[in-house]
């Protein structure tokens, strides 16, 4: 995988955050740990246009005609068959 060379500035308090992961021993340098940061970034924001799909997916699906206590009965179902209860 190739690599962009990025100047970035940080203030004064950041910068010694930033020293203070690389001396705990987390990280070896402030490129690994600002990698670190982006790739959290990524998962996050991937889990975050999920669940705005699968909200999208549930109001595109319209109103149930199931009652609560029918929902209820099919969860405590799914469950049972799944061994979870």
């Amino acid at each position: 995988m190739s690599t962009i060379r990025k100047t970035l500035t940080f203030t004064e308090q950041q910068d010694k955050w930033i020293k203070a992961q690389i001396k705990d021993g987390g990280f070896t340098n402030e490129s690994e740990y600002i990698r670190h940061l982006i790739r959290e970034d990524q998962a996050r924001n991937k889990k975050f246009i999920r669940l705005k799909e699968s909200i999208k997916e549930g109001i595109d699906s319209g109103i149930s005609e199931k009652t609560v206590k029918d929902i209820m009965n099919e969860v405590q179902s799914r469950l049972k068959s799944d061994g979870q209860i």
